[in-house]
């Protein structure tokens, strides 16, 4: 579990997937790269977090949300996350807790 205070450092429509190393030490048979789009783990939406690997995401599989089933990122169903992202400026405080 990650918490603490970061910045919104950029913003992606549709983003690009990579899964991270921990992620493929879990389950090898996952693609090393899946370009952004509806079948996307990341979803819609993706709202990165300062210079570290989680960030606050739509998902694919709105079932799993709330679930220990990520490495460490914010899973939103993806309409929440549209409309987060309309919202939030890069810069803004992300507090976790």
């Amino acid at each position: 579990e990650w918490a603490g205070v970061h910045k919104v450092t950029r913003k992606r429509e549709w983003p690009d997937w990579r899964p991270p190393a921990e992620m493929l030490k879990r389950q090898p048979s996952l693609p090393r790269y899946m370009p952004g789009g509806p079948r996307n783990p990341l979803g819609a939406r993706a709202l990165y977090l300062g210079s570290t690997l989680y960030r606050i995401h739509g998902s694919n599989e709105p079932w799993t949300i709330g679930q220990a089933v990520s490495s460490g990122c914010i899973r939103m169903r993806n309409e929440d996350v549209a409309e987060l992202y309309n919202m939030v400026p890069v810069g803004a405080k992300v507090y976790v807790r």
